[in-house]
């Protein structure tokens, strides 16, 4: 009998873990000529927010991102959904709705046969359907470790636009989705993960942040990001820095994947997480006695998270029961953003 394709074995890393570190990716970036600015640019690079904006006119406004990753999983099917997912929630993390989505997709054809290949466009075509869009076309290459994922082109009102530099003082926290997907994935490729751990991997990854789009009819809500390969504290930090404020967050209040606490506590990390520790570690105060795996679920790299909302405290409460009214029970305010300069506080 043939041995089934680990997907996984094939990649160096994995899901949003695999991305460019955010130190090093700071640097690069700020070697760059500084661009022609376009007043019709809403939002480009200058906050490191999830996607592009460009106003069309008064009433519209063109959202457009692209994201891809190595297999975070095995199963070809399912990695292509969990890519799909987290590339669409660029689109709903800036407030807006998909229109059409473009495939992006590099494969080791000498090595996986093309009922695999087509089984990862599968994955992702579905969640397209789901999310009421089609895959409209795409580019393909023959590569030596495989990766998936989407170009996508949405529409926002640009007085709805949702940026991840908005925050205000005072400003209660709230994440959408459980953290632990790295550590997870982790135990996955070392063969230590268990069938329900993995039914809850795949759940939240591939989940949509729709609700995105709901929000941005919200003026309350000042900010928002998806929490992806950065970690929590990566991109609370742009948020942060963005906004000029600090914020502080609970320890305690943090959702957590049920199996990601013991996984992380036998050692399951990534090397993803460790640079998104050392990127913002200087800004960043921590408890005494903090355990390295609480540290280590506070940098995980999340593939295809939760939103983390800025929302004034008066609608704070309806945010949050927005959230589990669309499905997403582990939603939970976890801090508040403070005055001050730009730095993160955690409390037990």
């Amino acid at each position: 009998m043939d041995t089934p394709i680990r997907m996984t074995a094939l990649a160096h890393g994995g899901g949003c873990g695999c991305k460019i570190g955010p130190a090093l990716l700071e640097e690069i970036l700020r070697g760059l000529p500084q661009p022609f600015r376009d007043p019709a640019l809403l939002v480009g690079l200058e906050t490191r927010d999830d996607a592009v904006v460009y106003r069309l006119d008064d009433d519209k406004a063109v959202v457009a991102t692209t994201d891809f990753f190595l297999p975070i999983v095995d199963d070809p099917h399912d990695f292509g959904a969990i890519a799909a997912t987290n590339a669409l929630s660029d689109i709903y993390a800036m407030g807006g709705r998909p229109l059409f989505a473009l495939a992006l997709t590099g494969m080791p054809t000498a090595t996986l046969p093309p009922a695999i290949i087509a089984a990862v466009l599968a994955g992702g075509a579905e969640v397209c359907a789901k999310a009421g869009i089609m895959v409209a076309g795409g580019h393909s290459i023959d590569s030596r470790e495989p990766f998936y994922g989407l170009a996508v082109v949405g529409l926002v009102h640009p007085a709805r636009v949702k940026r991840n530099r908005d925050a205000r003082p005072g400003d209660i926290l709230v994440l959408g989705k459980a953290l632990g997907v790295g550590i997870l994935s982790a135990a996955l490729k070392q063969g230590r993960l268990g069938a329900q751990d993995y039914a809850d991997l795949l759940a939240t990854t591939t989940r949509l942040n729709t609700i995105g789009a709901d929000l941005a009819a919200i003026d309350e809500v000042h900010a928002m990001t998806d929490v992806t390969g950065f970690g929590l504290l990566g991109h609370l930090m742009e948020v942060c820095r963005g906004s000029g404020l600090g914020a502080q967050i609970r320890l305690a209040d943090l959702p957590l994947l049920p199996g990601a606490p013991a996984l992380a506590r036998a050692g399951h990390v990534t090397g993803a997480g460790q640079r998104n520790d050392l990127a913002v570690q200087a800004e960043v105060d921590l408890p005494s006695g903090l355990a390295d795996w609480q540290r280590n679920l506070l940098h995980d790299p999340q593939t295809s998270g939760g939103l983390l909302v800025a929302v004034a405290p008066d609608l704070a409460e309806k945010v949050l029961a927005m959230f589990h009214a669309q499905g997403f029970g582990s939603a939970a305010a976890i801090g508040v953003m403070t005055e001050g300069h730009p730095r993160i506080s955690v409390q037990r």
